[in-house]
């Protein structure tokens, strides 16, 4: 990516040094996925990044109706980077939406939440800066298959890492498989995706993202995590959707589907996405400090800020009915809503692998990678603010295996909502903090909710499940 200081001028004079031919414009929908729309070069000019492109919003998830469809994209000169996987030479340009009468941003634009994010941090004169690392979990399979119609319902998944291949005839079966539970960290032959976590991570830098490792994870069949190095909120949302757009074409390219999906392997622990963030003002970590794990009192009142919000965080930040199997009370994924150092089975974590004051951060341990970074990540930002405004206290800490609490102290311990639908309640109940500094609206969070109960809850809630035949069939 061209970064932070480029002009329009700059990405004019790079297009041409890089023979580019077409100019892609990208921007994301409401629920979170890249969408585009392409152009020869020749039509772009330094006007167009004030004058924009105009498209059709009503076709796109969570927008405009037919009767008010014109929007305008206006491409991001900073974000220009050339696209890796097509063969004719293609410029990327991440782009943000605005009404084209009013030529206001657009509220239901996820990238214009961020950055309306972004400038309410500076406003409250508590930080000038939020800065994010993710850690995203995901799958790559050989094969992945699905059908559903008014009789029947099926998936099929496969992967010659999958441990349920050990008996398969596969012309030599060399009996190398990943045993469930038992991913993370196994080398070659094992390991059989090193030279494809390799190659998306060689291609991630190539486009200008940061990368700090990557390594099989813990579940059988292809679960993988590559990590990027920390960012400031707006850039890391970016770079987080670049990584998805890469590691799902990388792994075509090699004949396989990748996926990030929560929860697609019964019994085998899920895809989750790990939230590392911190606060600066100027050269200045807020989070450290003398309190409990070297943190400030900043830093608590920002983790007070999380759990008492975290039953409508979810809502955004593991947002679809399959993260939710994740989420589950005594399996792998930090459901109980806690903070600890050290402790991966508390909801927040503190991590403590270094001393230094800069590396001081919160680790929320809740989310997963179906989420719209741009929406989730300040989602998070904005109850730590809350914390911090409100002083919200967040208790003690929990320095105990939360899986091993006898049930008297267990049930102490609050949990993560069981579902999308209640987590879409909580989210109504509880969404002031979210409306502050207009950086999230009521008509956003409004259409969220609205979208989610239609288009995903009540769809699986009326659907027969194939494990009610297993139970019910013969009653």
């Amino acid at each position: 990516m061209l970064g932070p200081k480029a002009t329009p001028a700059d990405v004019l004079r790079f297009a041409k040094e890089k023979g580019v031919e077409i100019v892609d414009f990208r921007f994301m929908d409401f629920p979170g996925l890249w969408q585009h729309t392409s152009a020869p070069i020749r039509v772009l000019d330094e006007s167009s990044f004030e004058d924009g492109f105009g498209f059709d919003g009503s076709s796109i998830r969570g927008w405009q109706g037919i009767h008010e469809s014109d929007m305008l994209l206006l491409p991001d000169p900073t974000t220009a980077f050339l696209d890796p996987f097509c063969s004719i030479p293609t410029l990327v340009l991440l782009s943000n939406i605005q009404d084209p009468i009013t030529r206001e941003d657009y509220s239901r634009d996820p990238r214009n939440v961020c950055r309306k994010a972004v400038e309410y941090v500076k406003s409250t004169g508590i930080a000038d800066l939020a800065c994010f690392g993710p850690e995203a979990e995901f799958f790559v399979f050989d094969e992945i298959r699905y059908s559903e119609a008014q009789n029947h319902a099926s998936y099929m998944i496969d992967s010659r890492e999958g441990f349920w291949n050990t008996g398969a005839e596969e012309k030599p079966n060399l009996g190398y498989k990943v045993r469930y539970k038992e991913g993370y960290f196994p080398c070659p032959p094992i390991d059989t995706m090193q030279d494809l976590r390799s190659e998306m991570v060689l291609t991630m830098q190539d486009v200008g993202l940061e990368v700090e490792a990557h390594h099989h994870e813990v579940a059988t069949a292809g679960q993988a995590e590559i990590d990027l190095k920390f960012q400031p909120i707006l850039t890391m949302a970016d770079h987080l959707t670049i990584y998805k757009y890469i590691v799902k074409n990388v792994a075509r390219k090699h004949g396989k589907a990748a996926t990030f999906m929560p929860k697609p392997v019964f019994m085998d622990n899920g895809s989750g996405m790990h939230v590392h963030f911190s606060l600066w003002r100027g050269d200045k970590p807020l989070f450290a400090g003398d309190k409990y794990a070297g943190l400030s009192d900043t830093a608590l009142y920002a983790i007070g800020g999380l759990l008492a919000h975290a039953s409508a965080l979810v809502a955004l930040t593991n947002p679809t009915t399959n993260s939710y199997r994740r989420l589950v009370p005594g399996f792998e994924a930090p459901n109980r809503l806690a903070y600890s150092s050290r402790n991966r089975s508390a909801a927040i974590r503190i991590p403590m692998y270094s001393p230094s004051p800069k590396a001081k951060r919160l680790e929320f341990r809740c989310p997963d990678p179906t989420c719209n970074p741009y929406l989730a990540f300040s989602a998070i930002l904005m109850a730590a603010l809350d914390g911090i405004q409100n002083k919200i206290e967040p208790g003690d800490p929990l320095d105990k295996d939360i899986y091993d609490l006898p049930p008297e102290e267990e049930r102490k311990v609050p949990l993560t909502p069981g579902s999308l639908e209640e987590a879409l309640a909580c989210l109504e109940r509880d969404h002031q903090f979210l409306l502050k500094g207009d950086v999230f609206t009521a008509d956003v969070i409004k259409t969220w909710i609205q979208y989610k109960r239609i288009r995903e809850v009540s769809a699986v809630r009326v659907r027969p499940h194939p494990h009610e035949f297993a139970l019910y069939f013969d009653a």
